[in-house]
């Protein structure tokens, strides 16, 4: 829902609100914030928030010094864990640049024009998460440690499982922020945690997991802790996956089969979207995670596994990747394979590998014609120097 200007300045008298945080994110889902007063805001509404471009990685090119910020309207929430008196709230924002163009580099911009995409070929697509972290002891000085909060298994229960209650606080933030948690539990990693939440559109659901992030990070500081999303934290112990389910319709009708057949078409050359970090090949092929281009009916070691609602879920991505970017790249690859009518090929696990590095994966990146056409040149540069 998008709200008028004076909608918003009612909410934000009725609230006490004193500070307004604007939140953007740089090329890679690295959240950014500039807090204003609500005395900025009808400028803020009528010119934007300027902000020096050439401080962002990957916004930067001749041209384009400063980019201005927009309230995104119907994405305003309080923050609940500041105080409730003088609250604060937060907008994710639409960016323009100079000459008042939609800025191209914006991943919330890339996603929006991949589901109009879809949309104006019958098609749209749920998108849900799987979220996993976890969980450090910090120093006396506040700064992580390497060993982690408990020495708990996969579904243990307190007290082996000392997180259960950083993930209620997380819960329970996350539903007086909108956002509908669904399971929580302790995994296989001592420390590690997973939690996900109600499937929606696709900018909401990518909206939700900058906000998960944010919160999860605050809850575990508040706790004492530290908490990462980093693939592979330990090394003989589990990575934190990143699951990305997708539930494609055409009209009534599921399109998944062609949908999924794009999507292994196209998902070596959008693993350094999925998978951005060197680390992120350590995860690939251990603890269930997959190494190889494959999906299945059954079991969570393929790439794709196909549900018998017509949902498919992609486990190759983990928690550092850019939703924004890793949602749209899987819908136009997608796309793709429905407007293409693919076939979806036999079940087998013996599909060809996925990247075995963040070099390999940087340079089938570079090779991909398919990117080209849909990513900007800045994009492309800061993540495969193309």
């Amino acid at each position: 829902m998008r709200y008028s200007e004076e909608d918003i300045q009612e909410y934000i008298g009725e609230n006490d609100v004193k500070f307004i945080k604007f939140s953007f994110c740089d090329v890679f889902g690295n959240q950014k914030i500039i807090s204003v007063l609500p005395s900025v805001l009808p400028r803020a509404f009528a010119q934007g928030i300027a902000v020096d471009a050439s401080r962002i990685e990957g916004f930067y090119k001749p041209g384009d010094s400063e980019i201005f910020l927009f309230p995104d309207t119907g994405t305003i929430s309080l923050l609940p864990w500041r105080p409730s008196h003088g609250r604060v709230a937060r907008f994710y924002c639409h960016i323009k640049d100079e000459a008042g163009r939609e800025f191209a580099q914006d991943g919330r911009k890339i996603l929006r024009d991949a589901v109009d995409y879809a949309k104006e070929r019958g098609v749209r697509v749920n998108f849900g998460v799987e979220n996993d972290f976890y969980l450090f002891r910090t120093d006396q000085e506040g700064e992580p440690t390497e060993i982690p909060f408990d020495q708990a298994g996969f579904l243990d229960e307190a007290p082996e499982d000392r997180g259960e209650d950083v993930r209620r606080d997380i819960c329970l933030t996350l539903e007086a922020m909108g956002i509908e948690p669904q399971y929580s539990q302790h995994i296989s990693g001592p420390g590690q945690n997973r939690i996900d939440f109600a499937p929606g559109p696709a900018l909401e659901c990518a909206d939700n997991v900058i906000t998960f992030r944010s919160v999860v990070k605050m809850m575990a500081s508040r706790s004492g802790l530290w908490a990462t999303f980093s693939p592979k934290p330990l090394p003989d112990a589990a990575g934190n996956g990143f699951r990305i389910a997708m539930r494609p319709r055409k009209g009534e009708e599921s399109c998944c089969d062609p949908f999924m057949a794009g999507i292994l078409a196209h998902v070596r050359e959008l693993s350094v979207f999925l998978s951005p970090r060197e680390e992120s090949y350590e995860r690939l092929g251990t603890f269930g995670a997959p190494d190889k281009v494959s999906w299945a009916d059954t079991g969570r070691a393929s790439l794709l596994r196909r549900k018998p609602d017509g949902r498919l879920e992609l486990s190759s991505a983990d928690g550092t990747a850019n939703p924004y970017l890793a949602f749209a790249l899987l819908l136009y690859a997608g796309m793709d394979g429905v407007e293409r009518n693919l076939p979806l090929p036999p079940s087998s696990g013996e599909g060809q590998p996925l990247p075995r590095s963040l070099g390999e994966a940087k340079a089938l990146c570079r090779e991909s014609a398919f990117l080209r056409e849909i990513l900007p040149q800045e994009i492309l540069r800061a993540y495969a120097g193309v």
